[in-house]
């Protein structure tokens, strides 16, 4: 691993972290929903699930998801209910009665869906698969491949960890969490919306 091959994979990771989608819907809603605490673990298991999803493209064994028209398919099609079903969530949540905020979310929960949202998305497969084809050969030790994958899980666990920090900062937090409900419902919709793009993707092919 050169310093210039390596400082390349870090450019372009840092590049698809920073690319709004569904990731950053998710660690926002559950920042604001549940705080610090709840945004620092799915960012912490989004990182986990992209560091392996980066190891297992790697070793060649997402290339085999996506050799494999029908586990890519149903990766696809889990992805995208996954994310509908969050929007929905999102879409019809109330406030309570009593004015206080709607149910908070379980740290586990958070983590979860950190979680999920990556593993269920084959299309981060296939971004590693384009992009450790072009830096890693028949001579690229396991040392190497290990931290090639350990750059892309620091990277993005390391970009939502500051969404996290930076949206349940105590100053503001406070006041974005009045409007949690229409947060809630923003965040829903625009997940749906995703889930309905992959499901489109999905029918065209």
């Amino acid at each position: 691993m050169t310093l210039a091959t390596w400082l390349t994979v870090v450019t372009i990771c840092v590049l698809g972290a920073m690319s709004p989608g569904p990731s950053l819907a998710v660690v926002l809603k559950q920042t604001l929903a549940g705080g610090r605490r709840n945004g620092v673990a799915a960012a912490l298991l989004h990182g986990l699930g992209v560091g392996l999803y980066a190891l297992l493209s790697i070793i060649g064994l997402a290339a085999v998801i996506k050799a494999s028209p029908v586990a890519f398919g149903l990766l696809q099609w889990g992805g995208a209910l996954y994310l509908a079903w969050l929007g929905m969530k999102g879409l019809t949540s109330k406030r309570r009665e009593n004015g206080n905020l709607p149910e908070v979310p379980t740290t586990s929960s958070a983590a979860r869906d950190g979680f999920l949202v990556v593993f269920l998305n084959p299309k981060i497969a296939v971004f590693f698969i384009a992009l450790f084809s072009q830096v890693v050969g028949v001579d690229t030790s396991f040392v190497a491949k290990l931290g090639y994958a350990a750059t892309a899980l620091v990277i993005d666990g390391g970009w939502y960890l500051i969404v996290a920090w930076m949206f349940s900062n105590p100053r503001w937090l406070s006041r974005l969490q009045r409007h949690t409900v229409w947060f809630e419902r923003l965040f829903g919709a625009i997940l749906v919306g995703l889930a309905g793009r992959l499901v489109l993707g999905i029918l065209r092919h």
